[in-house]
């Protein structure tokens, strides 16, 4: 049967994360902040510990975090307009968990400018939650993104109002978290969000370099590339991509493409092609969809990608259809985000690829 070599230019990277909660001020603004966003990590490539992302009224962000962690400040573009500080703190008796009454949360540090900050969430409501899934708008707001952001949140809830005692203060100064504009499951809740299980991936960040072959026998369906599965559709021309699954503790992601993607490696000169993709975890998340493009000319090959469809949940209540539609920045977000990429094949063979993202809207 003999063997193929062909390439694979795309990539789902995986950044763990235990817990994750966001909470919101902006109605009640400090002078600096309009928010706080703890995270829980323990993994190999994070460390373990807590840290606060601080969110900024100029829209950069300030991360605050535990000795434990080791971070890479880079993949901070994505949020909002950026890092302005990032700066190591004790957050000394940092807790953070979910039982079945609610969100239980407790942080104490100082900002940037030494101001004591304290929050305090202690949800104690005895009706059941009624959780759901969610792609969080994180990239809504990056100016200068090096990745697609995929915050893909399960178990999603919103704080509930009744019988929760919610505590923010800067500086000895109370405020007020902001509201859901509307009562939900017949419930008023906080804006302030939580997810135990979050998925936070990144979809084909920036790239300046040599791309690995792929040796795949002829005729084969799937083959591991890396931390990625592929299954392949055989043509006359060689193996194309059909599906890059991105295995993971929490739920597999994948990426689909219709028709599949054709084999790089022996792209003519003039060609063009052009389809549609999909990129999608656990079903409550939702999905997004988009089209691509690839074209070889002068022996150069261009592929673009942009989410046209935005974000496509599946709502499992009315009020999620409602807001969904009234915010609608949930669903559009995705469609201000374009990858392009230029692959070149050397006199030795090889390829190579720079890849980089950019907003197109906003």
């Amino acid at each position: 049967m003999g063997t193929a070599l062909f390439i694979n230019p795309f990539c789902i990277d995986i950044d763990p994360m235990e817990r994750l909660l966001l909470v919101n001020f902006e109605q009640d603004p400090d002078t600096t902040y309009t928010g706080f966003e703890p995270q829980v990590f323990n993994d190999p490539i994070n460390g373990r510990g807590h840290l606060v992302i601080g969110w900024r009224r100029d829209g950069r962000i300030d991360v605050f975090h535990q000795p434990g962690l080791h971070l890479d400040a880079d993949k901070y573009d994505i949020a909002g307009k950026g890092l302005a500080h990032m700066m190591e703190r004790e957050l000394a008796g940092a807790t953070y968990e979910v039982n079945d009454f609610g969100a239980q949360a407790h942080y104490e540090f100082e900002d940037i400018h030494n101001r004591p900050v304290e929050i305090h969430i202690n949800e104690q409501n005895p009706k059941a939650r009624k959780p759901f899934g969610l792609l969080a708008p994180m990239g809504a707001a990056a100016e200068t993104p090096s990745a697609l952001p995929l915050a893909l949140l399960h178990d999603f809830c919103f704080v509930r109002k009744r019988h929760t005692t919610f505590e923010i203060s800067i500086a000895g100064k109370r405020h007020q978290p902001d509201v859901l504009p509307m009562p939900m499951d017949f419930t008023w809740m906080y804006f302030t969000r939580y997810s135990p299980r979050p998925l936070i991936a990144t979809l084909n960040p920036a790239f300046d370099g040599k791309l690995e072959s792929v040796e795949v026998a002829r005729g084969q369906a799937e083959v591991r590339a890396g931390d990625h599965m592929l299954a392949l559709d055989w043509t006359a021309a060689g193996p194309a991509i059909c599906c890059i699954t991105r295995p993971n503790p929490i739920h597999p992601i994948e990426l689909r493409f219709t028709p599949a993607f054709p084999c790089l490696g022996t792209l003519e000169d003039g060609t063009y092609h052009g389809g549609s993709f999909e990129i999608e975890g656990h079903p409550s998340t939702g999905r997004i969809g988009g089209r691509y493009t690839v074209t070889k000319a002068n022996a150069r090959i261009e592929i673009t990608m942009i989410p046209t469809q935005g974000w496509l949940p599946r709502p499992t209540k009315a009020s999620l259809r409602f807001l969904y539609t009234v915010a609608r920045v949930f669903r559009t977000w995705p469609t201000t985000y374009e990858w392009t990429a230029c692959i070149q094949e050397q006199e030795t063979g090889a390829y190579t690829m720079r890849s980089a993202w950019r907003r197109i809207r906003q």
